[in-house]
């Protein structure tokens, strides 16, 4: 074969095939029906909750030490079960993990219905959690497991987008529930509301999930690492649960330099000692995981604080009641649904450019609407911040579930479960910092005197210059992909050119055609 030849195959294998949409078989389907279902039951828990302390405080006669745990203390429980829910799942497979996270989920959730007194509902609360972490932890990783390439990408995208539409609709179906039962019964149905959702989805969970799967090479389960991610959890987590005071926000901070060091010194020395680590070497190396793992970060905890800032402006500053406020919101889940669902066309064309555009988006967005809270009329204010609402969750839509493949393409087989879950517990951590900072910054404006239009525009500008951070970091991101991509290119290429120098005409041909056509990557 002729130089020119080989060099025309080489160009025509290296060349992307023209994108195709790729379609889920039977198994697929069922396996993402219980994984979405699974998402559905223990993420929309929580925002359906909040719209019933205030009936749930005067029936049980609960103090404010007690509401933050009711609320708070699921949150962290969750975050503590997600990285050992992870790693077990790695080691001894995700199915009975997963349907014995969801059983309890669902078992407490009659308990937490019929507490009679505040403390016992605290604790169901956080057995609750533990459960709910335990099932998001597996959920990922069986994903991962199950599909690849395209699919796996529009796996959990759906599976991130129903996140965001739990978190969404819970406040209209927590009021309509409030609003039908009074709220002497209404705080309690909407805890019996997770069980109908919980049993259908461990009928199918047991029967759909596939077989475990443990892995026989890394059956090692690291204890050490895993209390001491668990401490550092703790650390990181708890002093927004139950703010401590100055001295005390810089007590766990010492703490959790720390833990984090030591935690970093025994990842090495158990490395050194033949065991397999709970943090995998090749997440903490990845330069994409931590910039991704670092948007997601800032997209969740900036929504989430948008989020709840606009509830709090719409109910106080405006007077709308619960349910007038969630009807304002609405338009974000639809949007955030709809965009979802075209996102991976849009990522075949544009790459990661789409979760660039998308946090710029949802960035200029969030600073729009604290301009329109301060210089619009009262009159037609609801309406336009629900078309901000509408904006905003299509940006989310389309970079949410993108960012999260691109993140988890960089966290190997034997790690896809601790991979996702150092994710989840990133973000849940993001949200905890910024639900807790910004309903600051937005009651300090209003105490200050400025009145609730100032400080919805401050508040929301604050979130504003979370998620430019969140677009500086997508952007280095992509030049870090781009560039480790084209380094393994140019190594791919080589080998082919030697492939071809050091064979026959034949066996070139082989050589060239066969390995280069191979490497294509599929998107």
């Amino acid at each position: 074969m002729s130089a020119d030849a080989v060099n025309a195959d080489a160009a025509n294998a290296s060349t992307p095939a023209p994108p195709v949409k790729e379609k889920f078989d039977a198994a697929g389907r069922r396996v993402l029906l219980v994984c979405v279902a699974g998402g559905f039951t223990t993420l929309i828990d929580q925002s359906v909750l909040n719209t019933s302390i205030p009936a749930l405080r005067e029936s049980l006669h609960a103090q404010p030490a007690h509401l933050q745990w009711i609320v708070a203390g699921y949150s962290l429980a969750f975050g503590l079960a997600l990285i050992p829910g992870g790693r077990l799942g790695d080691v001894r497979g995700r199915k009975w993990f997963f349907v014995g996270g969801l059983a309890l989920f669902t078992a407490v959730s009659v308990l937490s219905a019929t507490a009679t007194e505040p403390w016992l509902l605290v604790a169901a609360r956080l057995l609750q959690g533990a459960g709910a972490g335990l099932v998001n932890s597996q959920m990922i990783g069986t994903l991962q497991d199950v599909f690849r390439g395209q699919l796996r990408a529009r796996a959990l995208g759906m599976y991130a987008v129903t996140g965001g539409l739990a978190f969404a609709l819970g406040p209209p179906i927590g009021g309509a529930v409030l609003a039908a039962a009074g709220p002497e019964y209404g705080w309690r149905l909407t805890f019996l509301l997770n069980v109908p959702f919980g049993l259908a989805t461990l009928a199918l969970a047991v029967r759909h999930l596939p077989r475990p799967r443990p892995s026989a090479r890394h059956a090692d389960l690291d204890l050490v690492g895993l209390l001491l991610v668990a401490a550092l959890t703790l650390a990181l987590m708890l002093p927004f649960v139950q703010p401590p005071g100055w001295a005390g926000w810089l007590g766990f901070a010492a703490v959790a330099v720390l833990l984090l060091g030591a935690l970093a010194g025994w990842q090495r020395r158990y490395a050194r000692a033949g065991g397999h680590p709970l943090i995998h070497p090749a997440l903490t190396r990845s330069a994409p995981y931590a910039l991704g793992t670092a948007v997601a970060m800032a997209q969740f905890g900036s929504s989430l604080a948008a989020g709840l800032v606009l509830t709090m402006f719409l109910q106080d500053g405006l007077g709308l009641s619960p349910m007038g406020a969630a009807l304002v919101a609405l338009p974000s889940a639809v949007a955030m649904g709809f965009a979802s669902a075209f996102a991976w066309r849009v990522v075949q064309r544009f790459g990661r450019r789409t979760v660039t555009a998308g946090m710029i988006g949802s960035a200029v967005v969030m600073l729009a609407g604290g301009l329109v809270a301060r210089w619009t009329p009262v009159g037609p204010l609801p309406w336009l911040l629900a078309l901000l609402q509408l904006l905003g969750g299509a940006s989310v839509g389309l970079m949410a579930a993108s960012n999260q493949a691109f993140v988890l393409r960089h966290a190997p087989a034997e790690a896809a479960g601790v991979g996702g879950a150092i994710l989840q517990m990133a973000q849940r951590i993001a949200a905890a910092v910024s639900v807790s900072a910004l309903s600051g910054v937005y009651l300090r404006a209003t105490g200050g005197g400025g009145g609730h239009r100032a400080a919805y525009a401050w508040a929301s500008g604050v979130c504003a210059a979370l998620a430019a951070l969140a677009v500086v970091a997508s952007m280095l991101a992509g030049r870090v992909s781009a560039r480790e991509a084209a380094e393994a290119g140019a190594t791919e290429v080589q080998a082919a050119s030697g492939g071809a120098a050091s064979g026959g005409a034949a066996a070139g041909e082989g050589a060239v055609g066969g390995p280069a056509r191979e490497s294509t990557p599929t998107r």
